[in-house]
């Protein structure tokens, strides 16, 4: 039984109906490719640089630090408070035997505050001979960033923040440069009077 003009045929091999290319076709489709697979793919030496950062939250914003200034993060504990320091030194904590100064970024850039938790997390950084903890509200991750998808700064920071800022990426991670947070008189802090 016949249910339209075509009968069954013409469906019995498929393949038959498929081109294949002669001999002379198939040489020029074959060295097309391998002229195609030989050409190295092109790069950019910018492209192809990438920064590992650990990503953080501060104030409802995501930060990120270089990883390579990051000695190792831990909760907040047995913060040692002093008066007469600047607002942004919340005061020392003890890691195994180094004392640390404890650095509030948010009172740094002055961002608004929600006072500390024992859920705050420090990441301690080192420059140089100077190692500081910094408080974060939450520890994101480590996370590679390519140096071609940041912006250098925001048009809508300005002052104190554009200055510590290495770029921010397109998703809005502002990284810092902890190299000029550290190098800051301000974070000195001395004895004399």
């Amino acid at each position: 039984m016949m249910r339209g003009k075509n009968s069954l045929a013409e469906f019995r091999n498929p393949t038959d109906a498929l081109w294949v290319p002669g001999e002379e076709e198939k040489e020029r489709i074959l060295k097309e490719r391998a002229e195609m697979l030989a050409k190295k793919p092109e790069t950019s030496r910018e492209s192809s640089f990438f920064m590992e950062v650990l990503s953080f939250m501060l104030a409802g914003e995501r930060y990120a630090i270089e990883a390579r200034f990051v000695v190792e993060t831990m909760p907040l504990r047995e913060l040692t408070s002093f008066p007469g320091l600047p607002s942004f030194i919340l005061g020392i904590v003890n890691v195994r035997g180094r004392i640390l100064t404890v650095m509030d970024i948010k009172k740094f850039f002055d961002l608004p505050e929600s006072g500390l938790t024992d859920l705050h997390k420090l990441i301690i950084v080192r420059y140089r001979e100077l190692e500081v903890g910094i408080v974060a509200d939450v520890l994101l991750g480590i996370q590679a960033l390519a140096q071609e998808r940041m912006q250098p700064s925001l048009p809508t920071l300005t002052g104190i923040r554009e200055k510590y800022l290495a770029g921010v990426t397109d998703e809005g991670t502002i990284v810092l440069r902890v190299e000029k947070i550290l190098s800051d008189d301000r974070i000195l802090v001395n004895d004399e009077g």
